[in-house]
């Protein structure tokens, strides 16, 4: 007869409010098999697990069943509990009587005739469980950052400073992300480039770092410890190992006036052409679309058209013949930081105005323009030095609106999640044009001042009572063109008044979005995302940086909108994760995977098609002289996250999870 002991957990009053703890205890402790059972107010706090470590000891425990929370959140803890006492931690399980008895019940006496049955099918089927080991499987200790904007540039940083080696991939042609673009940072307005750019430098020098930009990724296979990533090598049409950055090609190049990315399309740029003086690594791309010499090739013209940048190295690194390659890297953990977008023109979105909308202008009226175009046009290093200018005709703008929220908490229209940077920014925005135009005036439109961080109400603060910004509580219906000004239509909800204010410049404070393209990637990597693209988080409070594939971690604005403190502290918070990976010459893994029972295999390989994860190998069987006998399922331990599809789908009923096996489960039915 086995010898289970039950814990049951008021959870402070989580479950006790609603749930009679004592009898829940005392009902399961008349259960045939359970030899001890208890009541407590937190068990998973030190005197409540020690209580579990006693009755082990004590009463000759060989099954645990703690009824608690979520196992998600505690499973792992009790399992440590009773490992020190002597038990193997797979005899031990949790009844989730707080999630699916107490948080969703008011009855008492329903809700703890139910948390007695979730308890009693999870005693039957500890008693069926049996002992396991964990799976070691090596590591390569190499990591994986993909996306090289602040978050990935720090998380690659505090890996290799760490001891671990990094390869870097950047899918622009240089590392830098949105920060490099921006002209001073909030809350203490100091110089974007003068933090980021030495960051940059300690990325391509630094030993452990191998730095891929104008590169993506193609292909992930294998596992946590054992990835292999196919990442495909952009064309630059410029020999890396030949080119020092000159910029003679630059100099020669005719087409001057290709709009720049870099510059929000604010700025020109060359056909062959580094995105900014700063740029990381500092080698030219060429832009096949604007190139004189590409375009005559597909018109068709028998001699080049061009060949100047060509003509001009004399390094010889300029390679009109070069195409994509492809390099695969094997690594042991992958972070993905790619960042965000505005919810403006992109090229994902080639409408010439935001979507939804219209009234604003986007796209046609010059003068209306985002957040990201404000700081190009601010920066020193932008197309304008720095000088505040209308984009329509050059002149200094003395009035400026800017508006929030636009896409942000607006389900109707845009997205319904705050986009958290642009009440601060905005704020940042009216403080750098103040300072840059003396004389101006600043509206801000709002529909609530969210600043949650330190220093970041005193700067709202500041911006509205020393820097003399206007803020206007309230929505605007329309902007439309009247000659030299723009009308700004809105209400002042505060004061219950209409507001038109003639703007000689208007700028969107738009939502935050990911990548385009993010969802691809998240799919390669076989993590999940939420509705709107940002990368799903295993648990949000207790695994904020990893994913739901072990082994991929995530960081910066390509989890949730975020700032650049956060995105940094994320990231280094990943980077941490990833060297205690590291840490250990062979990795530990739950032994909660599938396994095929060979002989039963019948070789349809219905777990191969449905596997998520790309687990289910096929192995060939031979008889005992050599010759091929049958070809079966096998399952790779290192792949397999237990979920669980295979065995569901097994005709012949040969896959098993374990810690999960039908007799497991069928005694837990059987229980209710």
């Amino acid at each position: 007869m086995p010898r289970i002991g039950v814990f049951v957990c008021h959870c402070g009053e989580n479950i006790g409010r609603t749930v009679d703890c004592a009898r829940v205890a005392r009902e399961l402790g008349e259960l045939p098999g359970v030899a001890h059972a208890v009541d407590y107010k937190y068990m998973c706090s030190d005197p409540g697990q020690r209580l579990v470590k006693q009755a082990i000891a004590e009463k000759g425990l060989d099954g645990v069943v703690v009824a608690a929370c979520s196992p998600r959140m505690h499973e792992r803890t009790f399992r440590r509990a009773c490992s020190a006492s002597g038990l193997n931690p797979y005899l031990c399980e949790m009844a989730n009587i707080r999630e699916h008895c107490s948080w969703i019940h008011e009855d008492r006496q329903a809700a703890t005739a139910k948390a007695i049955d979730l308890t009693r099918a999870i005693v039957e089927k500890v008693k069926r469980n049996r002992p396991l080991e964990p799976i070691r499987i090596p590591v390569e200790k190499r990591a994986l950052v993909i996306g090289g904007g602040i978050a990935g540039i720090q998380a690659a940083l505090d890996i290799a400073e760490g001891g671990g080696e990094v390869v870097l991939v950047e899918k622009e042609p240089s590392i830098g992300g949105h920060m490099s673009q921006l002209s001073e940072t909030f809350p203490t307005l100091d110089c974007s480039q003068c933090i980021l750019t030495p960051r940059m430098v300690e990325v391509y020098q630094h030993p452990r770092i191998k730095l891929l930009a104008f590169s993506e990724v193609e292909a992930v296979g294998g596992y946590i410890g054992n990835f292999e990533v196919k990442i495909r090598r952009k064309a630059r049409c410029v020999d890396e190992t030949k080119c020092n950055g000159c910029g003679e090609c630059q100099s020669v190049c005719p087409n001057k006036k290709v709009p720049s990315e870099f510059d929000q399309e604010l700025g020109r740029r060359t056909a062959i052409y580094v995105p900014f003086p700063q740029a990381v690594p500092n080698i030219p791309v060429l832009d096949r679309e604007s190139c004189a010499l590409f375009k005559g090739r597909a018109k068709g013209f028998k001699e080049d058209a061009c060949g100047k940048c060509k003509q001009a190295c004399g390094r010889e690194a300029i390679d009109f013949e070069q195409q994509d390659s492809f390099v695969t890297e094997k690594v042991g953990a992958i972070v993905v930081a790619t960042g965000f977008q505005l919810y403006s023109i992109g090229k994902d979105q080639p409408t010439p105005q935001l979507k939804g909308y219209g009234e604003y202008g986007y796209g046609e009226i010059p003068d209306v323009i985002d957040g990201l175009q404000f700081e190009r046009l601010a920066s020193a290093s932008g197309p304008t030095g720095g000088v505040i200018k209308r984009p329509s005709d050059g002149k200094e703008p003395k009035t400026i609106v800017f508006l929030q929220c636009i896409g942000s908490r607006d389900a109707a229209k845009g997205i319904e999640y705050c986009s958290k940077i642009c009440c601060m920014y905005v704020a940042k925005h009216t403080m750098l044009y103040r300072h840059k135009v003396h004389d101006g005036r600043a509206y801000v439109f709002y529909m609530d001042i969210r600043a949650a961080g330190k220093g970041y109400d005193e700067f709202t603060r500041r911006a509205i009572e020393k820097e003399g910004a206007i803020y206007l509580r309230g929505r605007v219906s329309k902007l439309e063109r009247a000659g030299d000004v723009i009308k700004v239509y809105g209400a002042d909800t505060l004061s219950g008044e209409p507001v038109t204010i003639d703007a000689d410049m208007v700028v969107l404070a738009t939502a935050v979005r990911p990548q385009p393209g993010i969802e691809s990637l998240a799919q390669k990597l076989s993590i999940s995302y939420d509705a709107h693209g940002f990368i799903n988080e295993a648990h949000p409070k207790l695994r904020p940086v990893e994913t739901s594939t072990a082994g991929v971690f995530v960081a910066g604005a390509c989890q949730a909108p975020r700032d650049i403190p956060d995105s940094v502290a994320m990231a280094s918070a990943a980077a941490t994760k990833v060297l205690g990976l590291f840490s250990n010459k062979e990795l530990e893994r739950e032994p909660t995977v599938a396994t095929v029972n060979e002989s039963l295999c019948t070789g349809c390989f219905h777990c191969e098609r449905v596997c998520p994860y790309g687990a289910v190998e096929r192995r060939e069987l031979k008889d005992g002289e050599g010759n091929l006998n049958k070809v079966a399922a096998h399952v790779n331990k290192g792949v397999c996250q237990g979920c669980g599809t295979c065995q569901a789908t097994c005709p012949s009923k040969s896959v098993e999870l374990q810690g999960f096996t039908d007799e497991q489960i069928w005694a837990a039915i059987n229980a209710l």
